[in-house]
């Protein structure tokens, strides 16, 4: 495949998984606020959580199979995870919270989001690794 034609490839790919990340954002977003309405970015926080989770997971595999830099891993990594998490949405719901007298809310809602990210991208790239290691493959 000639230089242009990757790069195009990988550009199309990157735009797919991103399609696919952004609708399974409002998805998850959607449902779970329906049930948690306005008092706290539940979905938005779950999304991240999910997002970072999957995202070290996927890290750790492709770079222990070598393929950290291919079409797949930039589907999967910048597309899907890139548009399934929403740091935008995050920092204006924090706002939103701070704007509207609730800076305990923003706090809190910080601090889950920052640590639970954290965490869950630690967790998912040690699950990876621990399933390489002991010979587990998709």
């Amino acid at each position: 495949m000639s230089g242009a034609v990757a790069i195009v490839t990988t550009y199309l790919a990157i735009a797919t998984g991103g399609a696919v990340g952004g609708a399974l954002r409002y998805l998850l977003g959607s449902l779970v606020d329906r049930r948690h309405t306005g008092r706290f970015p539940w979905g938005t926080l779950l999304v991240n959580i999910s997002g970072a989770l999957v995202a070290g997971a996927l890290a750790a595999a492709f770079a222990q199979a070598g393929t950290l830099n291919t079409t797949a891993s930039a589907a999967l990594l910048i597309g899907v995870c890139g548009s399934y998490t929403t740091v935008s949405s995050f920092s204006l719901q924090a706002l939103t919270l701070m704007q509207s007298g609730h800076a305990g809310r923003a706090a809190l809602y910080v601090l889950l989001s920052v640590t639970g990210c954290l965490l869950a991208v630690a967790a998912g790239h040690g699950l990876a690794l621990s399933l390489v290691t002991t010979g587990v493959t998709a």
